[in-house]
């Protein structure tokens, strides 16, 4: 489940029912109507130049022109009830409208245009997003897996939250991160983690070998980043990086700086705090003997959610950050699929509909039968 709130709102420029017309072209025949039953002390028409000025609002350059030359022509049958078109008064009035309509539509079609354009800068934004980010499977050995990415609604820019997984020999592995701040460069630095964790799945590195060999991409990429930009803002990123092991009920895990996991069992939440946390990403490139492993329990049934501060950090109209461990225990569904979809939706409402941070959440569980499938292939 990968959910994308914003962006293809954003992507697609607005198009309002037509019908909205209705309501320009009734200022205009009011406006005509009043003022050429109005004493020739009243002048409204200045008021007609609010039909064309609404039109621009919501439709494009052609509409606002019809409507400006209308208003234009409701000036003009205004001045021959009220003395004559060729009255400087009168005259005056209708190069307003005039000029005013013309730059109105000149506005617009320069808008129409910019839309166009960012339409497009955003679609290949989200389309590299993607092919970054690709959906998790549904099933990988003995585990099922949902997915929610849920993007921030204020803004269309690339995030930085990451995450993937990978099978390994004898285990599952995982990454999940968040990389400080937006756009481009924390795309470029999230596209960097991803690549070193896809490919040391294949070097058959343990745990603390594969975030030793993330962690030096990631310093080294950004080392030269901040040597050839000299205005580079010095970045890092979260990660949690853990295996979930085929031939027992348990999980290992190294945490750099990221929010631990939690483990749903029985209504009951345990979070996966470890002792000795490492540094985040990109912060220095250490040795493998620097990570230390953390083993922790983790039974068919069991549910593990990981999860990016966005969602954590989530802050409702008081204030109040969301309560994600006491809105888990308090869920009463089953399976991953149905806790992301309750946990998705609930986020949302906590925050009025409107995240300030990119969320990612991916809900895990192991099948009954996996321990002894994996003794009975030995």
């Amino acid at each position: 489940m990968r959910v994308r709130h914003s962006v293809s709102r954003l992507t697609t420029s607005w198009r309002p029912n037509h019908g909205l017309l209705i309501v320009p072209l009734a200022i205009i025949a009011t406006t005509a109507l009043i003022d050429i039953n109005a004493p020739e002390t009243i002048h409204l028409g200045p008021f007609l130049i609010a039909a064309p000025a609404l039109t621009a609002a919501f439709a494009g350059p052609g509409p606002t022109a019809v409507v400006g030359a209308l208003a234009v022509v409701a000036q003009i049958v205004i001045a021959a009830f009220h003395g004559g078109v060729t009255t400087p008064n009168h005259e005056a009035q209708i190069a307003a409208v005039l000029v005013i309509s013309v730059f109105l539509v000149l506005f617009r079609r320069l808008l129409d245009r910019y839309e166009r354009q960012l339409g497009r800068v955003r679609s290949v934004a989200v389309v590299a997003q993607q092919g970054l980010l690709r959906p998790l499977p549904r099933r990988i050995g003995p585990l099922s897996i949902a997915s929610v990415y849920i993007a921030a609604e204020s803004g269309a820019q690339i995030g930085g939250d990451l995450y993937a997984v990978v099978p390994a020999p004898g285990v599952t592995r995982m990454v999940v991160g968040d990389v400080r701040g937006s756009g481009l460069p924390a795309f470029g630095d999230a596209a960097v983690v991803l690549g070193a964790f896809r490919g040391s799945a294949y070097r058959n590195l343990s745990l603390p070998g594969v975030v030793s060999h993330i962690a030096n991409a990631s310093y080294w990429n950004m080392a030269q980043l901040a040597e050839a930009e000299p205005n580079y803002n010095e970045s890092f990123v979260t990660a949690l990086v853990l295996d979930v092991r085929d031939d027992d009920h348990s999980v290992q895990l190294v945490n750099c700086g990221h929010p631990p996991p939690m483990v749903l069992r029985a209504g009951h939440v345990r979070t996966l705090d470890v002792s000795e946390p490492a540094l985040p990403l990109g912060l220095g490139a250490p040795s493998e003997s620097e990570y230390q492993v953390e083993t922790f329990d983790f039974e068919p049934g069991d549910i593990l959610l990981l999860y990016t501060d966005g969602v954590i950090e989530a802050r409702d109209r008081r204030g109040s950050f969301y309560p994600l461990a006491d809105r888990l225990a308090a869920w009463t569904g089953s399976g991953p699929e149905s806790l992301v979809r309750h946990l998705h939706d609930d986020l949302l409402r906590h925050a009025g509909g409107c995240l300030g941070d990119d969320a990612v959440m991916i809900a895990v569980t192991k099948t009954s039968g996996a321990v002894r499938g994996a003794a009975a292939s030995r």
